[in-house]
């Protein structure tokens, strides 16, 4: 099954970027780069959706 989710990404103040998904509530990922934080938040999604 495949789905798309919305992901907002946004610098951290300390550094790095940190990013939420607003359709699953408490999910979110961090990276240095965008894409780190990109595939951390899909692993994060990944993992609440085996989960349930």
């Amino acid at each position: 099954m495949r789905a798309e989710f919305t992901a907002i990404i946004e610098s951290a103040p300390e550094g790095g970027y940190w990013a939420i998904c607003l359709e699953i509530p408490g999910v979110n990922g961090q990276g240095e780069t965008v894409e780190e934080a990109k595939e951390s938040l899909k692993e994060a999604i990944e993992l609440i959706l085996e989960d349930d």
